[in-house]
């Protein structure tokens, strides 16, 4: 089905498109692009195909003065980079071996037969430089009816590349109804298998963006269904996490998951192989130290900002919230606004003032050190400088 749209001209700047379009007039935009605009939501990065090779996009668009970043020439895709801002473009392609993770692919010039690879209807269609849009399987449609289906026959899909399974409860969060395609649902269910062949890295992606989504409740739900988060999470607690949910709570994905996964979470780490930054944070939320109470006073405040970063005492104060309370809490609220409120406590002292003290360096320094941030603590952070000083005189 081919049809003159208006949805070019929701573009805010579309000079780079048109420049390219100049060089390769048979392009057009693919994928999210032409989703997005036809749903009337902001358009963040705008993707083409064109049925010319890869070596000869390249070779156009730098005799036109075009910067291109050949970024994955073997999967016939070229970065055109116009005041800044990048322009994937792809030559249109077909699968000629798949084996659930990787593809082989072979260029084609034929437009239905490159839709016919992609995962989803409404990722499938292309608009041209006329603004004639281009669906071949329905995907307009879907849209207007919020439903999410593969292309296809759903099996060979998931078949093709795993992670499809990932992603469809993912774009169902967003563009679905509320009730997953029956077809898809079963597919996964019937392919589970071949998310252990997926990298964790991919799969840990792919789950922290659905984390961070909207419908997170109905789509972890569903997943639970098919056993699909059973697959991939150490016995997800669904209840806890519906009690973060219920907090409204930052949609912070690493947090949703570590509540998801709570009492396996130092297994999280390893399983999803997380960045070594998210991992410190997640051992930090597991060792549940210092302990955390709404109604603490300014000293206790203090003490707590100049043990650990804000960042993870705001973060585990909504860990506290859905365990204890489950739901909107005012004293909660009132902590966090007191952490922030404070100014960051900094022990007065270091080893120069020990220096000057007569205290050379080794184990003696650090004791000294000790009592007086000890005692400086046991002040609420509040003494200076003179102060601990003062009440170091003498010692040892």
């Amino acid at each position: 089905m081919t049809q003159r749209t208006g949805l070019l001209d929701r573009l805010p700047d579309r000079k780079g498109l048109d420049r390219i379009w100049g060089v390769l007039p048979a392009a057009r935009l693919v994928g999210g692009s032409v989703r997005d605009l036809l749903a009337d939501v902001p358009v963040h990065d705008l993707d083409l195909a064109t049925p010319e090779p890869p070596e000869e996009v390249q070779n156009r668009l730098e005799d036109a003065g075009i910067r291109v970043i050949p970024t994955g020439l073997s999967h016939g895709t070229v970065t055109a980079v116009l005041d800044g801002v990048p322009y994937e473009i792809t030559t249109l392609r077909r699968d000629a071996e798949t084996d659930g993770r990787h593809a082989v692919v072979v260029w084609t010039q034929d437009w239905a037969e490159d839709a016919a690879r992609r995962d989803f209807t409404i990722n499938a269609m292309s608009l041209d430089r006329h603004d004639r849009l281009h669906d071949y399987f329905g995907g307009q449609e879907d849209l207007r009816k919020r439903q999410v289906r593969f292309v296809g026959d759903a099996p060979c899909r998931i078949a093709e590349d795993a992670l499809r399974a990932l992603r469809f409860f993912r774009f169902d969060a967003r563009y679905g109804n509320g009730v997953p395609d029956s077809a898809a649902c079963k597919a996964v269910s019937e392919h589970l298998k071949l998310i252990e062949t997926l990298s964790a890295e991919r799969v840990a992606s792919e789950l922290l963006r659905i984390l961070s989504g909207p419908r997170l409740a109905e789509t972890i739900t569903a997943m639970a269904a098919v056993r699909l988060l059973q697959v991939i999470l150490p016995d997800p607690d669904l209840a806890a996490l519906n009690r973060m949910l219920n907090c409204d709570a930052p949609a912070n994905s690493l947090l949703r998951l570590f509540a998801l996964c709570h009492e396996n979470s130092r297994e999280l780490s390893g399983r999803l192989k997380l960045s070594n930054a998210d991992a410190a944070r997640i051992e930090v939320w597991a060792s549940d130290r210092p302990v955390l109470s709404p109604g603490m006073s300014d000293d206790d405040l203090r003490r707590l900002r100049a043990e650990q970063d804000l960042d993870q005492l705001v973060e585990r104060s909504w860990l506290y919230q859905a365990r204890l309370v489950g739901k909107p809490d005012s004293t909660w609220d009132r902590f966090r606004s007191g952490l922030q409120a404070l100014p960051q406590p900094h022990f007065p002292l270091s080893g120069k003032d020990a220096l000057a003290q007569g205290i050379l360096p080794g184990p003696g320094m650090g004791q000294w050190l000790k009592k007086g941030r000890d005692w400086w603590m046991a002040q609420g952070c509040l003494p200076d400088r003179a102060q601990c000083l003062a009440y170091l005189a003498g010692y040892p």
